[in-house]
Formats: structure tokens, sequence, C-alpha cells
């Protein structure tokens, strides 16, 4: 179960709390009649209500397949969702309020392709009209959050299903107006509607009904760090770490002494650290591997020998038992092996994400946990913004609406995730509570600015991602005093010198161990979109703010605009790409990537 949530009391926005309460009373009766479309229609509106666009469209997707399961007999659930519509066609005053949207009832008798309602029974119906319902909610829905294609793609679904239902015909006007604004399109010209943008941004933040997450700073959570922690970087402590707070974009705070700071967990030296020292040995099973049939670990991503006529095939020797006892059982034969494999090079970042999500659900499924309290998950922090900030104001003053963070996209965020669940035969409606789409954003909330990624040698994607929880409590800092490498295990090494004014050799009892997430050594400004699309915001370490300060004052002073660069080049194997979309699509949100062969920098 999702658990059990306070009722909401909103000052600020009564209505809002409102909403969020029924949206509770919505999700514990689904959970008491999974396979009801209808109660997923309803939860769909309060979602749309709320303000969260993403999550409609995933429950109308849910709904959408549930009016499949109606009509053909051969279906698994056929007779749960058939069983489940009984109560509303007892009378017509049991007929669903969420059906009766606009001119939907009236545009019955026109319904085409075999959904019309002569000799049609009424379950049949009812799941006709229920479909044309979610061709609705998942057009409108997928349009505000920018997935243009998907959007269109349903609403012409729905129009041939319905083709005089006038809001449909609305919304694929507002479909088309967007696209021309995108593809700078005059009124004339025809639109490619193959060419749209498909990913989008949503809400970033700890939904108000998320019980999962645990209080990262409370001495229990600290504890279980440092017992954790104790084995695999013995000089070593997790504390709470005061940082500066990421800005959203150009500020003149860069030149301050003093400037807005956030508690976050970090990791700290508990005896001096030599140079060229292991700081961090840890070894992880949260893993990705886009590429079909390669000679590497599923377990652990480390490379292994190829394969010729005459060898036998070989394993880790210490990932074989501990896959099976993790997660291995929960898709061993199951037929998910070439899923988002060998990928298209512009969406292998969104392959990997995906494919750590398969891994967390495996996990989650073979441990019978949920999601969000696998431990390699439970305490990653994922950028979150408080609920408020990206709330939209509908009153008549309100400003410009939120800039939402979190990349997005039908396939990889909704239709994916639960076509893997059903491949490793899990009854996606049962298990909602586990299942829900929010408790996947929030994993990729996560996973983003968290995970890393070695790259091909052969063609220079990456194809191996994977997340180490305690490599990522070493908090990112563009002159960082310690580097990294990934072979299967993930060790953080002290520096022998700092990338700028040659700072003091290794590390000091007392001081925090500052990682580096990006290429070290690009400008100040790259870094600092790199940080934006990954981190949530500007990067405003010391370094950051000293360059950027600089390259102010020499602008200012009529010189070259150029920062100061890093002093070695030995993070010259990271992917640093520009995403060409226009605005309001999901900005450039790349894994740190090293080379397979990466060597370490002195």
């Amino acid at each position: 179960m999702e658990g059990s949530s306070p009722t909401v009391s909103d000052e600020k926005d009564p209505r809002r709390g409102a909403l969020v309460d029924r949206r509770q009373q919505l999700t514990e009766a689904l959970e008491q009649a999974p396979y009801d479309l209808i109660l997923y229609l309803e939860r769909a509106v309060v979602y749309s209500n709320l303000a969260y666009p993403d999550l409609a469209a995933s429950d109308a997707y849910r709904a959408l397949l549930l009016t499949d399961e109606v009509r053909d007999e051969g279906f698994e659930y056929h007779e749960q969702a058939r069983a489940a519509l009984d109560q509303y066609l007892d009378t017509p005053a049991s007929f669903p309020e969420v059906l009766r949207y606009g001119s939907l009832v009236d545009s019955s008798p026109d319904m085409v392709n075999g959904h019309g309602p002569e000799g049609d029974e009424p379950y049949r119906k009812l799941a006709s009209l229920a479909s044309a319902r979610c061709f609705q909610i998942l057009s409108l829905s997928l349009l505000l959050c920018g997935c243009l294609k998907t959007a269109y793609s349903f609403c012409r679904r729905g129009l041939d299903l319905v083709p005089l239902n006038n809001d449909l015909f609305e919304i694929r006007g507002y479909i088309e107006q967007v696209a021309r604004r995108r593809l700078r399109k005059k009124p004339d010209e025809p639109i490619d509607f193959s060419s749209l943008p498909d990913r989008g941004l949503v809400r970033r933040e700890i939904y108000p009904w998320n019980t999962h997450e645990p209080d990262r700073f409370s001495e229990e959570s600290l504890s279980f760090l440092n017992q954790q922690l104790a084995t695999m970087a013995p000089k070593c402590a997790v504390r709470v770490s005061e940082l500066p707070i990421l800005l959203e974009g150009e500020s003149d705070t860069d030149g301050y002494e003093i400037i807005p700071t956030c508690n976050q967990l970090g990791l700290f030296a508990k005896e001096d650290i030599a140079p060229g020292e292991a700081v961090l040995q840890e070894y992880s099973l949260l893993t990705a591997n886009n590429r079909h049939k390669e000679s590497s670990c599923d377990a652990c991503g480390t490379e292994l020998p190829p394969l010729g006529p005459e060898t036998q095939a070989v394993s880790c020797p210490e990932c074989y038992d501990t896959a099976q006892e993790k997660y291995h059982p929960a898709v061993c034969e199951k037929d998910v092996d070439s899923i988002a494999k060998d990928p298209e090079p512009s969406v292998s970042d969104e392959s990997l994400y995906l494919l750590l999500l398969a891994r967390l659900l495996a996990m989650a499924a073979h441990q019978d946990l949920h999601p969000l309290d696998v431990k390699e998950v439970r305490y990653l922090w994922g950028d979150f913004v408080p609920s408020q900030f990206n709330d939209i104001d509908l009153s008549v003053n309100a400003g410009p609406p939120p800039e939402w963070t979190l990349p997005f996209s039908f396939k990889y965020n909704i239709e994916v995730p639960l076509h893997i669940l059903e491949k490793m035969d899990i009854d996606i409606y049962a298990t909602l509570s586990r299942h829900d789409v929010w408790v996947f954003n929030t994993a990729y909330s996560k996973f983003r600015g968290t995970a890393s990624a070695r790259k091909s040698m052969r063609d220079g994607r990456p194809d191996v991602a994977a997340v180490h929880p305690f490599w990522c409590l070493a908090n990112h800092d563009c002159n960082p005093n310690v580097t990294w490498e990934w072979g299967g295990r993930m060790v953080l090494w002290a520096r022998e010198k700092r990338v700028v004014g040659n700072g003091p050799r290794g590390i000091r009892a007392g001081d925090e161990i500052l990682n580096h997430y990006c290429d070290v050594d690009l400008p100040v400004q790259q870094r600092r979109e790199w940080a934006r699309g990954s981190l949530g915001g500007w990067c405003m370490c010391q370094r950051c703010r000293d360059e950027a300060a600089a390259k102010q004052q020499s602008a200012a002073d009529g010189g070259e605009q150029g920062g100061v660069q890093g002093a070695n080049a030995e993070s010259e194997g990271y992917i640093h790409t520009c995403d060409n979309y226009l605005p309001r699509t999901a900005p450039n949100d790349k894994l740190p990537v090293l080379p397979s062969n990466y060597v370490m920098g002195v």
C-alpha cells in the first residue's frame, strides 16, 4: 500500500488541499478495485486539476488499456475489468460523471471502427465512451508536458473513434498551434507531425503523498549510512554538509562573499588521506547496459573477455551469487533482455535511465520491497523542488508559470516501464501502489545527476551506466580533491594536485570529500549549463563563482571573455552535446561519462 497519508490542509489554497484529499480517496479505492477504469479516469481528472499532466496521462493510459481488457475476452484481465463496470450499469443515475464531459455522450452515436452502439452490449458501449475520454485526457495532458508527437497521435486516434467530437477537434487545434510555434511554421505552411518534439518537462518534487522518503539528516539515517560506509571507505563518514543553493540562471551574486546555502549529506575524512590513496571502493548492482549481446557483466557492467568458438561463457565470480540474491530471479527467462537495447544515438542516455529503472524494479520485486525503499536509492536526493514552487497559479494576477525540470516522455516514463513490468509477470493494476508513475518519476529524479556512465570505444556512445549511492554522497565541486575510475567497482582516489591553484596534496581529517560529476576542464558557462540539466540549477561552487565574476569583470573592462581553465585534461572522455530542441523541451541532461579504458590522471 502507498501508506496512510494524513488529511491535507492548505491554508493558502484550500481547493488544492481538497484535491489532494480526493486523490488519496481515489487511490485507496483503486487498492480495493484495481481494475476499475472509471476510477483511473476520475483520478486522472484530479491530477489535471492539480497540475500534474504527466500523472493524468498515466492514469488515462491505464484506463485505456483496461478498455481493451473489457472488449476482448482473450485478454488476461477481461473478467475483472468487466466486473468492475457492473456498478455503473445498474441505473441511468449510476452512469459515471467523468464520461459526461463536454459533448462526449452526444458523440456516442457517431462512433466508428466497431465501437458503435448498434447491437453493442452495455459493457462495450461504456468501454468505448471511456476510450474516447482517455484519448481526450491523454492528448491534452501530453501536450501540456511538451510531448507533441505522442499527443497528436492520441488525438488522431480519438478522432478516428469519434470523428465529430468537438473537444478533440479543439485539442488538435491547440497541438497544431503549439507545433507551428515550435517548428517556426507560418499559418499556411504544412506541418510534418513526425518531426515534432516528443520530450518535455514535468514536476521534479517529493510528491505530497510520498511516504517513502526518509529524514536523511536524522541520527537513525546517519547511523545506517555510516554502518554501510565502514567497509567501503574506512577513513570517511557521512555527515550533514552546507552547500550553496543552485541558481536557475545568471545572477549578480557570483562576487558576493556570502550566498544562500542549504543542507545536504556529504562525505568527510575522519583521518588524513594521502595523495593517490583510495578514498572509497564501492560495488553496485544498480547498473544498466544498453548493448544487446555484448561481452560485459549484466550485474556490475565489467567488461568480460570476448567469446570465441572454443571458449566457455564466463561471469564475474562475485556477481553470480549476489545477482541471484538481489534481483536476477525476477527477470530470469522473462524476455526482457532486448528491451531498450541498441538504441538510436539520440536516445542512448534515455535508454540507460530506463534500464536503471528496470533494474530497480527487478530488485524491488525480488526483495518484495517498494521500489523507493530499496536501500540503493532510498537515501539518494533527487534535486527536488518544493511542491508549492511547481504549482500553477490560476489567479487573475498570476505571474509566469513555473519552470519544471524533470525530463519526461510518454515512452520512457509510462509506456515502456509498464511493458517491462508486464514482461516480468507483474500485475500493473493490482500493484499500483508500488508501480505508479509518480514512483517512476521519483526514481528518475534520483538517477539524474547521480548516475554515471561509461562510453564505448567503438562509437563513443554511452553503453553502461550505474548508480553508486555512496559515491553520490561525495558532493560535486569544480575544484575537486578526488578523482575516480569505474570498472565494476567505483573507486575514489585522493588527487595528487587540485585543478585550480595547485592546492594542498591529499585530504586532511575534517575536510569534505569533493567529487566531480562533469568535465572540470570545460569553461564555466558550459559547466553551469551541464549542472542546470543534471542537478537542477547552475553550479555555485567557489571556482565557478570566481571564474564567472572574473569573466564579467573582463567584459566590463573590454577584455576577452574567457574564464580560468583547468590544469589538466584527464576528463576528455566525457560526453557533452547540446539537444537541438526548442523552448519548453528537455534540457541537456547528460550522464557523466568516461571512456571504457579511462586511466586516472595524476
